[in-house]
């Protein structure tokens, strides 16, 4: 008799198998979890413990000197866990903070759509005594607890506009970079934005356990699961504290910019602009009050005016015209052009002031005569070695973006702007191609029309001045704590493509601007100063008052441009205050013979 196998049978074992597995894994997994795992006591724990997030304090912020500028100062948030929060006197808490229980009811309405489980901001930034009052009566209130943090200081009320400010981060930062969570701080302008990765150092989180009565208990499992923090990144800047105060001091009552830099690195030794105000009023509780009435001010304190306003340069722009027309060879030492009260064809007149006539190349610099600058572009743009005016321009506009105009040098500040140096594409739209030349463009030689310059572009010509030929990239932050080196982007030279050659020249009659030219003002005892004034034209109301310059004039230390709006004459004031700045960083003070010079530029209301 054959007995047949059920075709099933083999399969019931592999079934067995399957089950008896998962058995022994599952025995396995709950004898880890039971003898050796924490998970399942953490898990219980949850209701009893609570992860408290610890926010480094930022990087300070030191002068060229170790002068400090930026520091920490302690202050606390109340935060919420909404699902905790339950069977609180909130009256109680209301009359603690200040608040009525509507306002109460918005604040943790707002907590639980962000997260029921999860801790966030309920009162923010209270101080160290609101703090300590709170703490006696927090047991009275589960699911709140207070949280440590630290704000900006500033022992000097200046240099807001380069420092910047910290403020809440807004939602499309925090998609951008998830190390950023709702109530968290981050840098909005100046160094506290450029230089944010370095500063804000990395969070650290410490799990500690609470009692029935929301009090601290101590650390959970002595801290082996806890986070350390790390602190920011301090900052060494090349700013000097005290000739940054003593610029604003200078720039009081008056609208507009200085910049200073060191030739020799592209360190920002100043930045100057005013109006400007107090950087701790953009701290603390009050700090979106504070904002608002600065952005409501119609005098604009919160605009940058010496990175992010463009004027017309005025005559400083002839120094680039005097070194490109000797690197084109159109004009050299020997060129003369004569002036009759300034430049005239065919019915178009651009004025100059009296002066004796005819002027060679150095006293053109230093007269500053209108008419040869003008006659000097016209040989530039109608040079025969271009097919045509427009490929004329093209290359003189390319030169001039060498020089660093039209450009952004990628300094590190946010929001530069680049100024202006139009296109030829500009001109034919305006009178049409083949239709513009040098005569329709002629405001240009002499730094008018639609030529535009920040204060640091006219700075960094000093610059390019002092080295005979090159900069570096201009830049507040000269060092980072523990950085082995600077950024390569700080230290490589742009060169501005005119031979070196050519720079004596243009620099002795700089010099001689300053002892017997337009800004004789600008004259410092034992000390060689190389400069140039501009007047730069407004069409809404009194002229702009220009000055650059370099002192000394070999081995020079500080590159400097001061421009002042609706001041007039660059070398009645710009000229003035720039050598006060001068003087006082090369000297460390102003000499007793010069005070009147001082007290009129101190005392002097121009707005």
């Amino acid at each position: 008799m054959i007995i047949r196998k059920d075709k099933y049978e083999d399969r019931k074992y592999t079934i067995y198998s399957f089950f008896i597995g998962a058995g022994v894994l599952f025995l396995i997994r709950l004898l880890y979890l039971q003898l050796w795992s924490d998970e399942l006591k953490m898990a219980a724990d949850n209701n009893t413990r609570r992860d408290v997030t610890i926010y480094p304090p930022r990087g300070l912020v030191y002068d060229r000197n170790g002068e400090l500028m930026v520091f920490n100062e302690a202050v606390f948030d109340l935060m919420i866990v909404p699902n905790q929060a339950k069977e609180i006197d909130i009256s109680e808490l209301c009359n603690l903070l200040e608040i009525d229980s509507l306002e109460y009811q918005k604040r943790f309405d707002k907590a639980r759509v962000y997260s029921p489980r999860k801790a966030s901001i309920f009162e923010k930034q209270l101080s160290k005594v609101q703090t300590a009052f709170l703490q006696e009566k927090l047991f009275m209130f589960p699911g709140f607890y207070v949280q440590a943090r630290t704000l900006r200081k500033y022992p000097h009320p200046t240099a807001a506009h380069l420092l910047g400010y910290i403020n809440e981060v807004n939602n499309n930062e925090m998609e951008k970079d998830t190390f950023y969570a709702p109530g968290d701080y981050i840098g909005k302008s100046g160094i506290e934005k450029s230089y944010e990765t370095y500063l804000r150092g990395r969070k650290g989180i410490q799990k500690m356990m609470v009692d029935v009565h929301n009090r601290e208990k101590g650390a959970f499992h002595d801290g082996i699961y806890d986070v350390q923090a790390e602190n920011g990144k301090n900052l060494y800047t090349g700013i000097d504290l005290k000739l940054q105060i003593y610029g604003e001091e200078l720039m009081k009552n008056k609208v507009g910019g200085i910049v200073a830099i060191e030739p020799s690195t592209g360190e920002i030794i100043a930045l100057v602009s005013t109006p400007n105000y107090d950087p701790n009023v953009l701290v603390g509780r009050e700090m979106s009050k504070a904002y608002n009435a600065l952005v409501e001010d119609p005098i604009k304190p919160l605009l940058n005016r010496a990175l992010n306003s463009a004027y017309p340069p005025g005559s400083t722009f002839k120094i680039v015209q005097a070194l490109i027309a000797q690197q084109e060879q159109v004009a050299n030492a020997n060129t003369y052009y004569s002036c009759s009260n300034g430049w005239s064809y065919r019915g178009l007149h651009v004025g100059c002031h009296p002066h004796p006539s005819p002027s060679d190349l150095a006293t053109s610099v230093e007269i500053s005569c209108n008419a040869y600058y003008c006659n000097v572009y016209r040989s530039l743009l109608d040079n025969p070695k271009y097919k045509n005016t427009e490929a004329a321009f093209n290359h003189w506009r390319g030169q001039v973006n060498a020089m660093g105009f039209g450009v952004k040098y990628g300094i590190d500040l946010p929001y530069e702007k680049t100024g202006n140096i139009p296109t030829s594409k500009y001109y034919d739209k305006y009178y049409g191609r083949g239709h513009w030349n040098a005569i329709t463009t002629i405001s240009l030689s002499i730094g008018q029309g639609e030529i535009l310059a920040t204060p640091l572009q006219l700075a960094n010509l000093a610059c390019i001045m002092a080295n005979r030929g090159y900069y570096f990239t201009p830049h507040v932050v000269a060092a980072i704590e523990h950085a082995s080196q600077k950024q390569k982007l700080f230290m490589e030279k742009h060169f501005a493509g005119v031979d070196a050659q050519y720079y004596q020249l243009v620099v002795d009659a700089m010099e001689n601007v300053v002892q017997r030219g337009t800004a004789q003002l600008a004259k410092i005892d034992s000390i060689s100063v190389c400069g140039k004034t501009g007047t730069a034209q407004n069409p809404h109301g009194e002229n702009h008052s220009v000055f650059i310059a370099f002192a000394p004039k070999d081995n020079p230390k500080i590159a400097i441009a001061v421009f002042i709006e609706n001041s007039g004459y660059g070398g009645t004031w710009a000229a003035p205050i720039a050598s006060l700045m001068i003087e006082q960083y090369l000297k460390g003070y102003v000499p007793e013979k010069r005070k009147y010079l001082e007290t009129r530029m101190l005392e002097g209301k121009l707005m």
